[in-house]
């Protein structure tokens, strides 16, 4: 798999991050490093104690991660997240909650498929 076909399984924007930080390689070390990021743990970790302003602080590092790599869909979600925790929780966290779960899954699966691929 290609650093292109990953962006391309997990919904992100290949082009924009390459004219961004200019080198593919420098791409492909931060997107590995992405496995390492324990954001996603401490968001629902934090919704599990009901601890909404760390839950707001770690839905607030995924957004500002995914658009830095420009990981479109989880950058989209975790945003929309982000403004429902941002003066305490509304209706919707919950499911939005479930969807930047979802998400990250499928974008942590997809850069696992790129790694185990050789594709360093």
């Amino acid at each position: 798999m290609t650093l292109q076909e990953c962006y391309i399984q997990l919904g992100g924007n290949y082009d924009d991050v390459i004219r961004r930080l200019r080198s593919e390689r420098l791409v492909t070390k931060f997107v590995l490093k992405f496995l390492d990021d324990g954001s996603c743990t401490l968001l629902l970790n934090s919704m599990e104690e009901k601890n909404y302003d760390e839950a707001f602080r770690a839905a607030h590092t995924i957004k500002g991660v995914c658009q830095n790599l420009s990981f479109t869909r989880l950058y989209e979600i975790s945003g929309k997240l982000n403004e429902a925790l941002r003066n305490g929780p509304t209706p919707e966290v919950p499911a939005l909650v479930e969807d930047v779960k979802e998400e990250y899954q499928k974008t942590i699966d997809a850069i696992r498929a790129f790694k185990e691929s050789g594709g360093l």
